[in-house]
């Protein structure tokens, strides 16, 4: 089966094309596409909101091409298209900068430029329509620009090879982490994995995270062996070798951590992707501010996804209940779900508790975590949290050693001992 269709969305290279209305930005992905993907029409402003194109670009693979609205459309709608327009910045790898020799390069054009500066996100200009205004493209795009450019017929298909190699060329190097755990293992190596069968599950299959780690583990030459947590001592018994890595799902961090020997790297699916997604570092200092939490403190669990919440949803239900017992009181909750970014009242929080990012690509997590900082509010994950109210952080940053560092900067001696004793105390009532 094509990587086009089953690379996951946060994995893929995000490429955006910006413009004015009716420079071409729809047919250009068409013609990227080679084959009608979008929408094209002469009148301006038929694209109203950003609408994302799967698709694959060798050697770069499979990427994500969103098309957005214009950015000089007029009116009320038209400045609430242009603000959702600007809003696909937050999860951008890579900006193509479509411009119509006609219209020239203007105030719209230079505000893309500085907000990718702002941002560090590439930028590659794309003078489209040449073969309508083939004489006039030269003086188009400004000299003293330090932006790559290229001219283009979205009809013709000229000049799309060299648009191919520009963005092979200029894509960020570092748009997504190499890999999951690998680099954490050896070929020949085995890893068990501790996936829990519960609600939450889909039937049939196992959750994306889940698909990630096992397909990554295989591609390192190494072994991967699945169990549920009840098995998990068996399997142990059952290998003539010990495994190099344990990696569970949160739900079983307690019964996952006391069958597996202290000698063995330990670390759970959530903590993997929160330094693949996004920053583990900021996120373990951010698990360090739950123990300054108060009675009456707003907190903000956001989810990446709108999906269906379960009897005992562990963002909406399970963490509350368990920060709630850490205070000894009451706190207020707030649940942002879906894509964009965090709401705009981050400051009225002192936590923010992010899902596990798996429908969010690395630039978007990145984007989140900066406006947590700069809103002065410290943030954590799923996974990182729940491992640190169980009192089992230390032992699964076991793999990452500067990670322990930040953890350290702020724990003090015997702090996750008393965790680790309330948290087997709630199991056992």
């Amino acid at each position: 089966m094509s990587s086009l269709n089953t690379t996951p969305r946060g994995q893929r290279l995000q490429i955006a094309l910006f413009g004015r209305r009716n420079v071409g930005k729809s047919s250009l992905i068409n013609a990227l596409a080679n084959q009608e993907v979008a929408i094209v029409a002469d009148v301006p402003g038929t694209t109203t909101d950003p609408v994302a194109k799967a698709m694959e670009i060798l050697p770069l693979g499979a990427v994500m091409l969103i098309d957005t609205a214009g950015l000089d459309d007029t009116g009320e709608l038209g400045a609430l298209r242009i603000k959702k327009s600007l809003e696909v910045l937050r999860k951008t790898d890579l900006i193509l900068l479509v411009v119509d020799p006609a219209q020239g390069f203007g105030k719209c054009e230079q505000d893309v430029v500085a907000r990718a500066q702002e941002r560090n996100i590439p930028v590659i200009g794309v003078l489209n329509k040449i073969d309508l205004y083939a004489e006039a493209t030269n003086s188009v795009w400004p000299a003293t620009l330090p932006a790559p450019w290229t001219t283009v017929s979205a009809l013709t298909r000229h000049g799309i090879d060299q648009l191919k190699q520009l963005i092979v060329r200029h894509a960020p190097k570092d748009w997504t982490v190499s890999t999951i755990a690998g680099d954490l293992i050896a070929p020949g190596d085995s890893v068990v994995l501790v996936i829990p069968i519960d609600k939450a599950a889909p039937k049939g299959r196992l959750i994306l995270p889940q698909q990630q780690v096992i397909r990554d583990i295989l591609e390192h030459d190494a072994v991967a062996v699945m169990v549920k947590e009840r098995e998990l001592r068996h399997a142990f018994n059952s290998m003539v070798t010990r495994p190099k890595l344990v990696i569970t799902d949160a739900s079983a961090y307690l019964k996952a951590i006391a069958d597996t020997p202290p000698d063995v790297l330990f670390t759970s699916f959530s903590i993997l992707f929160a330094r693949y997604k996004g920053d583990l570092n900021t996120l373990v200092a951010g698990a360090r501010s739950v123990n300054g939490l108060q009675r009456g403190d707003r907190v903000l669990v956001a989810e990446a996804c709108t999906h269906h919440a379960v009897e005992d949803d562990i963002g909406r239900v399970k963490i509350p209940r368990w920060l709630r017992q850490t205070v000894g009181g009451d706190l207020h909750f707030d649940i942002a779900s879906g894509g964009g970014g965090l709401p705009d009242n981050l400051k009225d929080y002192k936590l923010i508790v992010h899902c596990g990012a798996c429908m969010l690509n690395r630039r978007e997590m990145l984007c989140r975590l900066m406006q947590a900082q700069e809103a002065g509010v410290p943030i954590v994950n799923y996974g990182v949290l729940l491992a640190h109210m169980h009192g089992v952080l230390r032992r699964a940053l076991s793999p990452f050693p500067a990670a322990l560092a930040v953890l350290d900067e702020g724990t003090e001696a015997g702090d996750e001992d008393v965790l680790l004793l309330r948290s087997m105390t709630r199991m056992r009532e």
